[in-house]
C-alpha cells in the first residue's frame, strides 16, 4: 500500500482520537511523518477536504448525535467539541445541516452526518484475499418483525461499492441520523417484488415501525416488509484492515449453508440484509428462510 495513503490514514486516526482537543498542523505532521506542508497536501488529495474542514464536519456530526440523544445542551456541545463560542457553533451547525442546533435537539430530523471513511480501505479492496485463513462464522435464527423500510434506490448497483458510485457514500451519514427499529441503517438486496423498473438490486435505508408517519427524505421510497424468519451469519471480530476477508468468510458460509438441515428453505421473497461491517462485532448478513 502506498506510504502516502498510510500517512493520511494515520492523520485520520489521530483526529478521531483527539477530537475534543486542539489539533494543530504540527500534530498531523507528526502523525503522518511528513512535513506540515506535504501532510496538508496529501490529506486534501486523498480525503477531498482540508484537515480543518474535516475536523469541523466531524465535530459537528458528533455533536448532532449527542444532541439527538439528549446527552448535551447546545452550550455544552459548543465548548466540548472545540468551538470557540456558542454563536460560532450555531452558525457552523446551520451551515452544515440547514437547521439550528437548538431546534434539532428539540425535534431531530434526518440530516447528512459526516461519516469519515478511512482512505486505506480503498486500497485494501484491490488487494488479494487470503482464502486460506478465512474465519469461522456463527449462524443463528432470528425474526425480523413487520416493518416499513425507508430506502434510497440506485440505478444498477448490485453491491455496496457500485451503489456508492451511483448514490454516494455520504448517504450513510443521513441514514445514521435517522431512528431505526434495529438501531442502525441497513443495506439490502431487494427481492423482485420490492424493486421498481430501472432501479438497483442493492439499496440502503432504515427499518421503521409499521405505523411510521415521520419524515421521509427527498428521493426515498417507503416499502412494506412482512414479519419473516432470518438466518443471521456473523463472522468473528476483525481488524479494520481485514474487512474484505471478514466479508468473504460470511459470503462463503452463506453460499455453502443448506437450510434444509434445520427444516427450512431460502425465502427469496424477502430482501437479504447487510449490517455495517464493524471489527468489534464481526461482519453480519441476514438471509430469510421459511
Amino acid at each position: 500500500m502506498k506510504e502516502q495513503i498510510l500517512a493520511v490514514q494515520r492523520m485520520q486516526d489521530y483526529i478521531e482520537a483527539h477530537l475534543d482537543e486542539e489539533v494543530t498542523p504540527a500534530d498531523l505532521a507528526g502523525a503522518s511523518m511528513f512535513s506540515p506542508w506535504h501532510s496538508y497536501r496529501l490529506f486534501r488529495q486523498y480525503t477531498g477536504c482540508t484537515p480543518s474542514e474535516y475536523l469541523r464536519r466531524l465535530r459537528l456530526s458528533k455533536s448532532a448525535l449527542e444532541l439527538k440523544r439528549g446527552a448535551l445542551r447546545v452550550t455544552d456541545a459548543a465548548y466540548a467539541l472545540g468551538f470557540g463560542s456558542v454563536d460560532g457553533y450555531q452558525r457552523a451547525f446551520l451551515k452544515e445541516f440547514g437547521c439550528n442546533p437548538g431546534a434539532y435537539a428539540r425535534n431531530p430530523v434526518p440530516i447528512p452526518l459526516f461519516i469519515p471513511y478511512g482512505v486505506k480501505f480503498r486500497e485494501l479492496r484491490r488487494e488479494a484475499i487470503d482464502l486460506e485463513n478465512l474465519q469461522s462464522v456463527f449462524v443463528q435464527m432470528t425474526v425480523r418483525p413487520a416493518r416499513r423500510a425507508l430506502i434510497r434506490r440506485g440505478a444498477k448497483a448490485e453491491d455496496y461499492f457500485s451503489y456508492c458510485g451511483e448514490v454516494g457514500c455520504d448517504l450513510w451519514g443521513l441514514l445514521t441520523s435517522m431512528d431505526s427499529i434495529c438501531g442502525e441503517p441497513v443495506g439490502m438486496w431487494l427481492d423482485e417484488a420490492h424493486r421498481t423498473p430501472g432501479t438497483s438490486v442493492y439499496v440502503q435505508g432504515v427499518e421503521v415501525a409499521p405505523d411510521y408517519a415521520g419524515d421521509v427524505p427527498e428521493g426515498f421510497d417507503v416499502i412494506e416488509l412482512p414479519e419473516a424468519k432470518y438466518l443471521m451469519f456473523q463472522g468473528e471480530p476483525f481488524r479494520e484492515e481485514d474487512y474484505c476477508v471478514a466479508i468473504e468468510a460470511v459470503r462463503r458460509a452463506m453460499e455453502k449453508y443448506d437450510p434444509d438441515l434445520i427444516g427450512c428453505s431460502w425465502d427469496d421473497a424477502n430482501p437479504r440484509i447487510q449490517l455495517e461491517p464493524k471489527g468489534t462485532r464481526g461482519y453480519i448478513e441476514l438471509r430469510a428462510v421459511k
